[in-house]
């Protein structure tokens, strides 16, 4: 009888620094697990990874054995692209580490690490690092792929941020990677994704964020084509530390929120000022709220960097259904502004929603060639999230995102956001990656000529 790939792995990748995980491990279910429950995949191996050394091991392993070979950081991708039928799993989660340099102004962040866990090594400090909006998402997804959120206008894209990275590549060399050593990959790795190679550490720039001015202000879904329209005038032209997302959705049933506007359906603004003081944030956001009706509620408040980027955590926990379509976007016209509002009274469930993220400030100092991030113009991003604990609504909520998406498609600047879009095909990913694309191909040509790393928004070698 053949062995299993699990057992093949234990027999030739013997002293390896990890674990080794196949289907008949009692350990398998949670092993193969990712944050989107509608992704149900059964990999013939997970590989939890300790070291550079044992992810070169792994890659190794699935060439030798012609298995394909997926990577997972935190697990989050929208499509499950961090795992795969019948291949490998080169789970990264094991490399932890998070080391401060407050004089040098960096960190260094292992690969698995996930960003609360950054944030909270960063945060005593009084700094920080650009990310996303939920503290459990995994480093190594955002960071190579982008990196909108709450610091975006301020300190720009995670990728911006990025000052060096230790990357095992395809045929198992393990290599640096910066500005002045494989140029190259260093470029190609800043929002290119996981085509290049695999990321076990970063090193990270920070900035001077330590207390922030944040919450959210809630109007009601009737309201939504107001508020879109003086949110998309206003934005703009606020100055760089005011960040602030604009949203569709339902009031979480749940404290702190006031009972009588739980379950309510709103059009909402999340607010971040990346500075202390409440009187400085309130004298920003004031024209956009002067020039609107009372909102259903307007929260904010001076709090640690980290418990804003934990305040979603509890809504968007892992093992949720969920379904992504997205969109970077130049404009709003009025008529995009009617439909946002048709489909966002339309929120399919408490979870579902609609943001519109603003990548201008400071995203907009890099030009479009200096990152693989080719919508260096673009306004916004926009993401059409279906959420919802129950399998049965599965359809419901993919439906919704689908019809949203496609509706606004038409006024969308042509490409999306990588880390938020779903396997939509490959002419999908060249446009996301627009002028860009070609370079970032034989960039993959050299260094990933047989297209190892394909589980991801994929280019193909040229």
């Amino acid at each position: 009888m053949s062995s299993t790939p699990a057992q093949a792995a234990r027999t030739e990748l013997s002293g390896f620094n990890g674990e080794l995980i196949g289907p008949e491990d009692s350990a398998y279910e949670e092993a193969r697990a990712v944050y989107n429950a509608m992704i149900d995949r059964r990999p013939a191996l997970v590989a939890r990874c300790a070291d550079a050394d044992a992810v070169a091991r792994v890659i190794g392993f699935a060439r030798a054995h012609d298995l394909p070979l997926a990577i997972r950081g935190g697990g989050h991708h929208g499509a499950g692209m961090g795992t795969v039928d019948g291949g490998v799993v080169a789970d990264l989660s094991p490399l932890k580490d998070v080391q401060v340099d407050p004089g040098a102004r960096t960190v260094r962040v292992g690969g698995g690490c996930v960003w609360g866990e950054v944030d909270r090594a960063t945060n005593p400090h009084g700094l920080a690092t650009p990310s996303g909006i939920v503290s459990t998402t995994g480093v190594g997804g955002i960071a190579t792929g982008g990196g909108l959120g709450h610091l975006t206008r301020k300190c720009g894209l995670t990728i911006d941020n990025i000052l060096s990275a230790e990357v095992v590549l395809a045929d198992g060399r393990q290599v640096h990677a910066s500005g002045d050593e494989n140029a190259d990959l260093f470029w190609a790795i800043r929002g290119g994704g996981g085509n290049f190679g695999v990321v076990t550490s970063f090193r990270f720039r920070l900035h001077e964020v330590g207390t922030v001015v944040a919450g959210p202000t809630f109007w009601p879904v009737e309201a939504g084509a107001e508020v879109l329209t003086a949110y998309r005038e206003f934005l703009p032209n606020a100055p760089r530390e005011l960040n602030a997302f604009f949203l569709y959705g339902t009031v979480p049933p749940a404290p702190p929120f006031p009972e009588e506007i739980q379950l309510r359906k709103t059009a909402g603004v999340v607010w971040c000022y990346a500075g202390s003081d409440p009187e400085e944030a309130a004298r920003l956001m004031a024209p956009l709220l002067d020039a609107l009706p009372e909102p259903l509620l307007h929260f904010t408040a001076p709090m640690p960097h980290p418990d804003l980027q934990s305040m979603f955590d509890e809504l968007y926990p892992r093992g949720h259904q969920w379904y992504w379509r997205a969109d970077f976007v130049d404009e709003i016209p009025d008529e995009a502004v009617e439909l946002h509002a048709k489909f966002g009274a339309e929120v399919p469930t408490v979870q579902s929603t609609m943001h519109l993220y603003p990548i201008d400030g400071a995203a907009h100092d890099v030009g479009p060639d200096e990152t693989p991030w080719g919508y260096r113009g673009a306004t916004w991003s926009t993401v059409y999230a279906g959420v919802d604990p129950d399998p049965a609504n599965a359809e419901l909520i993919k439906r919704w995102a689908v019809d949203y998406s496609d509706a606004l498609h038409p006024f969308s600047a042509g490409g999306a956001y990588v880390n938020m879009m779903m396997d939509e095909g490959q002419e999908r990913v060249r446009a996301s990656y627009g002028a860009n694309y070609q370079r970032l191909a034989r960039i993959k040509a050299e260094l990933d000529p047989d297209n190892v790393f394909r589980l991801n928004q994929n280019i193909r070698p040229s």
